[in-house]
Order: structure tokens, then sequence, then C-alpha cells
């Protein structure tokens, strides 16, 4: 069962919606499905049905909804993808975690308290990052993220477990940027990184013309192994 909720700021002052696909039986756990810069569109929502087939409560907040709410965009069509660059550009990450922080208390309130992990995509790879160094998700999973190596600084702050997908040849992070990953990473007793040689960025998108179906299924078989260690 899948519905459009509202979640309340970490402030209280304002209110965003989110996608929620529901399990057919009691949840196993909950888990926050963050963006691309494409917003909540149909691949995000397909992701967060399958995990809800795995037993999850998934959510996928809107986290472009200070900018424009609801925004879906399709990463195949030219003046929808540079719209979508345009929106990562005014884009606060800062502001975003709050948001994802908002989810994450909605979650573990929705399930009655049992264990919430988030799993990001692209913007949502780097997000993921930043949720597992600021906020008490229990397991997170970052695809294709752009943009840790300058954030390594706050890998001392993660304290549950982190796995991060990279694509070899990420148009979007070089080899010194993938290599700066691993130096920062590799010895962090809670960080795992997984690297897929010869896929790009987006390889594990659900849908269009970037999916890599045995890079994806590789990485979501990683993905799905991890969450039922991690969150039960």
């Amino acid at each position: 069962m899948s519905e459009n909720v509202t979640i309340d700021t970490i402030d209280g002052n304002e209110h965003f919606t989110a996608y929620v696909a529901r399990p057919a039986e009691e949840p196993r756990a909950a888990i926050v499905v963050i963006q691309e810069i494409f917003g909540v569109n149909a691949g995000i929502r397909r992701k967060c049905d399958l995990l809800a087939e795995q037993g999850y409560l998934a959510v996928a907040p809107d986290l472009f909804w200070r900018l424009e709410r609801e925004i879906e965009l399709d990463p195949d069509v030219e003046p929808e993808f540079k719209k979508a660059l345009s929106l990562m550009e005014d884009f606060d990450p800062d502001r975003g975690i709050r948001d994802i922080e908002a989810t994450i208390k909605w979650a573990r309130a929705e399930t009655g308290g049992r264990k919430v992990g988030a799993v990001g995509y692209c913007l949502g790879g780097k997000l993921a990052y930043m949720t597992a160094a600021r906020t008490d998700s229990d397991a997170t999973v970052g695809y294709y993220a752009v943009g840790v190596d300058e954030m390594l600084d706050e890998a001392h702050a993660i304290a549950n477990p982190l796995m991060l997908h990279i694509p070899t040849e990420d148009g979007f992070n070089d080899k010194e940027t993938q290599k700066a990953m691993h130096d920062g990473l590799d010895d962090h007793p809670k960080v795992t990184l997984h690297d897929y040689p010869g896929l790009d960025h987006g390889f594990a998108t659900q849908f269009g013309e970037r999916r890599d179906e045995a890079g994806a299924q590789k990485a979501d078989a990683r993905t799905e192994e991890f969450f039922a260690q991690h969150l039960g």
C-alpha cells in the first residue's frame, strides 16, 4: 500500500510531503529513501515499493520543497535534466539533512520505535553520507555519492554502519576523488566501500538509460543483505 503523507520540519513551523510504501504486514523496520536531483519521481517511488515488498516501511521525503514542491523530472529528457542540475545548485544540503532527520523521527514514531535506516542515490548518495554522520540512522547506504571527499572530516561522527557503492567510471567522481574516499574511509570500522569496475554514475537507477542491470542487481543485493543484518 502506498500513500503521500505530510511531515513536519524539525522546528515544527513548516511541513513537506513524502511518498510512503507500506508492507503487507507489520514492518520489520523503516528505510528513508533519499532522492536524486530529479525529485521523488517514478524511479524513487519504485525503490520504495521494492523495499516495502522486503518488509520495510519505506518513505521518500520531498527534499526540494523549498525550491519547488513535489518536483518530478526524467533524467533522460534533456530539458528536465538541465532543470535538475539547476535545482541541485540552489539546494541547501544542510537543510536537506534536517528534513531527513525529521523523516527519520516520523518513521520511528510510525513504526512504534523500530530501527530506521536510509538509502540515497546521486545527490541522495552524498546526503546518505551526511545522514550517517549527522543523524541517528541505524544503517545507511549511498549510491554514487558526489562530494564525500570534501566531507571526510565528518567521518569520525559516523557511529552506525554505512555502505557506499562507487562506480569506477563515474563521470562526477574522478579517480583521484575515488582514491581520496578510500584513503579516508577504508580503515573506518563502520564504513564499507564497494567498487564497480567499468560502471558510471546512475548505474542502479530503477528506470532509464543509465541503468546497468548486472551492476544494479549486484549492488542492490548487497544493500538488501546490509539492511537485513543491521535493521533486522
